[in-house]
């Protein structure tokens, strides 16, 4: 049976959507098309914390997957992050009967993997310079 997945993970104005398709050897993560391990230090391994923890729990023989992962707008940080949130959702699914497990594990070790941030930039304010800071008033 062939096991597709569609996920998706949100940061800021980054949108990331995961496909999990079937593999013959090993988990794949590839982010636009290119493997994760030719990203930037930092962010190869924000992308590898998901993969970490469900090799722990499910076992590493277990994950024989192609995550592709196509993400859109943003800024580099909040894509990663995107594709982390994405990634972690997709590894739940296909977990099976160890997925509470690893729900439990992920949210343990940091909560944002499963959990979107909701924060967004405040709107600018009509007649401000910005979202907040107010005309300074001149008395004299």
């Amino acid at each position: 049976m062939a096991t597709k997945i569609v996920t998706s993970g949100k940061r800021k104005t980054s949108v990331a959507r995961a496909v999990l398709t079937d593999n013959k050897n090993g988990l794949l993560v590839l982010v636009n098309g290119r493997d994760h391990h030719n990203l930037l230090l930092f962010d190869k391994l924000k992308i590898d914390e998901p993969v970490r923890i469900a090799e722990q729990i499910v076992g590493k023989d277990k994950l024989n997957f192609v995550v592709n992962i196509s993400v859109l707008g943003g800024g580099e940080k909040g894509q990663i992050d995107a594709c982390r949130l994405a990634l972690a959702r997709a590894l739940v699914k296909v977990a099976g009967n160890k997925s509470s497990e690893l729900e439990d594990a992920y949210f343990d070790y940091d909560r944002s993997l499963l959990v979107a941030d909701v924060r967004r930039k405040e709107t600018r304010k009509p007649g401000d310079s910005k979202a907040r800071a107010k005309r300074q008033t001149s008395y004299r």
